[in-house]
C-alpha cells in the first residue's frame, strides 16, 4: 500500500483534513486485502526461522558468521 502524498498548500491541507475527519474523502479508505490465514502462516514462520537456522548449524559456522559480523561492526566505526 503506497502512502498518499500530503498537500503542501495549508488550505488544501486543512481541507483534506476536514474531509477525512467527517468521511468525505473515500478515496484514501482502502481495506486490507490479505488473507489473513497467509499472513498468520507468514509470520509463524518468521517466529521461528532465526531459531531453528542457528540450531543447524554448526558451532565453527556459527563462530564464523559471528567473527565476521563482528569485524563489520568495528569497520564502521573507523
Amino acid at each position: 500500500m503506497k502512502k498518499e502524498k500530503r498537500p503542501k498548500d495549508t488550505n488544501q491541507l486543512a481541507k483534506k483534513i476536514i474531509d477525512i475527519a467527517t468521511g468525505e474523502d473515500t478515496e484514501k479508505v482502502e481495506e486490507n486485502t490479505k488473507n489473513p490465514h497467509a499472513v498468520e502462516l507468514g509470520r509463524l514462520g518468521g517466529l521461528k526461522g532465526g531459531k531453528a537456522r542457528a540450531e543447524k548449524l554448526s558451532a565453527k559456522k556459527r563462530s564464523e558468521i559471528a567473527k565476521k559480523a563482528a569485524l563489520t561492526r568495528w569497520k564502521k566505526n573507523k
